[in-house]
């Protein structure tokens, strides 16, 4: 490959990353792949030799927002009670999931052993020194993962999703979660 074919292909990517931002932004997780090439100016074959699955695309949309996310982890993990640094981080990582279309699917997938899923592994290595932090505080229950934490917010994000107000209905369930159903005494 010369150099001008590699510029092309940086070039190629760059522009069908910035495209897909876009379309998942308005359209969410099931925006057209079809779409994003045509719009990108490119084949689907080059959005699917850049992104050969549209996990891995998800991904690369999200990797901003997940970057920001465990930096925020970072910042917590230091401060204050161990338990509201955790919840803090597990209510920033609600919302972002809830205003950022796409980034709940991209943390979905099933982590494939071969692939891997990025995002999840990132937000769930961003979560384990809050989580372990809360746990030796006595906080949190000894057998709760980050894993566990992460599919608990992503299955927040998705069933509110389509609510008049997302972001409100996710903090409501998230909060349900957290205080559990049992009336306060």
């Amino acid at each position: 490959m010369t150099a001008s074919q590699r510029a092309d292909a940086r070039r190629n990517h760059g522009r069908i990353l910035a495209v897909a931002e876009q379309e998942v932004a308005e359209h969410g997780a099931g925006a057209s792949l079809e779409q994003i090439a045509r719009i990108a100016g490119v084949g689907s074959a080059t959005v699917r030799r850049h992104f050969p699955t549209r996990q891995s695309l998800l991904e690369a949309v999200s990797r901003q927002r997940v970057e920001a996310l465990a930096e925020r982890a970072r910042e917590l993990t230091g401060e204050g009670d161990p338990r509201e640094a955790l919840l803090t981080w597990l209510g920033d990582l609600t919302a972002y999931c809830v205003t950022a279309r796409g980034l709940a699917t991209a943390l979905s997938y099933e982590t494939d052993p071969v692939q891997g899923n990025s995002c999840a592994s990132a937000i769930s290595d961003a979560a384990e020194p809050l989580l372990r932090r809360a746990i030796t505080a006595g906080a949190v229950a000894r057998d709760v993962t980050a894993f566990e934490l992460m599919s608990l917010v992503v299955g927040i994000a998705m069933v509110t999703e389509n609510h008049r107000d997302p972001k409100a209905a996710a903090d409501r369930l998230l909060a349900v979660a957290v205080t559990g159903i049992s009336p306060r005494r």
